[in-house]
């Protein structure tokens, strides 16, 4: 089933990137890049707490629609629960030969998953982190993104970016209403309580709405999703989407300069927080891309602090990035 429920007009062209909250920065760099080989594409740190990182991971690039990031706030964060106005499953996309290859790359470093199981015609492997936060890879032949190889993860096998994004809703028609109508979103498959929209249909735009009134709400921390952004092509589009998204009541912030992109914040109906981000300028604004990951960047405003944050921060260190 599809079905357009407007003119779409370009200022939405998927998933940017996805924030969550962890705990052990080491732990992070060693599931993320070292288990899933994700490519550590910046090391920074929390605009508005320095003394946590925020990392970034994705692929060669940190390609928009690639991009997962994390507050690693130490091992005393309170545990998250996942939960009804929360994103409760970020999805990777996989080869359909690689499922395999995957079910045993991760039990052979303990993680334990769910069989593997068909969803809307797709094979999925469903599992966590060691924070809890849900997971999933999704087999699919529509992705045509290239891979990468990172560590021991063999080019054909490899994650090529997300596939999308499940969120737990009390009322599915809100926040439906909001992606269909204002954000280029439509409508592309249902399935009992399960509502697949997309920009056009191709991986790394999904957005599942997962109804469930009777689901607890989220509580924030450690093995949660913080927000989920999505893309736009410039500071123009951005604007534009800022000035329709406040027309119909909704109350985003004023542009961030986030370094790496341009954002806007603002909560959608049940309670999940929406970020727009922009394309460019991209993560090689500040650091050679054979280089992404590997230095400490830091935003202007904390540089003169440099030595007292590295003195505090959790020594971390990415695999070495292994290009295709």
């Amino acid at each position: 089933m599809s079905t357009n429920a407007t003119t779409q007009t370009g200022l939405i062209t998927g998933l940017h990137h996805v924030t969550a909250i962890s705990s052990s920065a080491a732990k992070n760099v060693e599931f993320y890049a070292g288990i899933l080989g994700l490519r550590m594409v910046k090391k920074t740190v929390n605009f508005d707490a320095p003394d946590v990182y925020h990392l970034y991971y994705g692929d060669e690039l940190g390609n928009p629609g690639s991009i997962m990031t994390f507050f690693p706030f130490g091992q005393n964060i309170r545990s998250g629960r996942g939960g009804k106005g929360q994103s409760t499953y970020t999805q990777f996309s996989i080869p359909v030969d690689a499922v395999s290859y995957w079910v045993d790359r991760l039990g052979k470093f303990g993680v334990a998953i769910e069989k593997p199981f068909e969803r809307l015609g797709e094979t999925v492997i469903q599992f966590r982190d060691f924070d809890g936060l849900g997971l999933e890879l999704v087999a699919t032949d529509r992705d045509d993104r290239p891979g990468f190889s990172y560590g021991d993860i063999p080019l054909d096998k490899s994650i090529r970016g997300f596939f999308g994004s499940t969120m737990s809703v009390g009322k599915h028609e809100f926040t439906y209403d909001l992606l269909t109508k204002y954000m280029d979103y439509r409508l592309e498959e249902e399935s009992e309580n399960r509502y697949r929209l997309s920009v056009d249909g191709t991986p790394g735009t999904y957005v599942d709405l997962v109804d469930d009134p009777k689901e607890e709400h989220a509580r924030e921390g450690g093995g949660t999703v913080h927000h989920v952004a999505f893309a736009t092509p410039t500071d123009a589009s951005q604007l534009e989407i800022r000035e329709l998204l406040m027309k119909q009541g909704f109350h985003p912030t004023q542009v961030i300069d986030r370094q790496y992109f341009h954002s806007i914040y603002f909560r959608e109906p049940n309670g999940i927080l929406f970020e727009v981000a922009t394309n460019p300028p991209g993560f090689s604004v500040d650091e050679a891309v054979e280089e992404l990951g590997t230095n400490l960047k830091l935003p202007a405003q904390y540089e003169a602090y440099r030595e007292k944050l590295e003195g505090i921060l959790e020594p971390i260190s990415p695999p070495d990035f292994v290009k295709a």
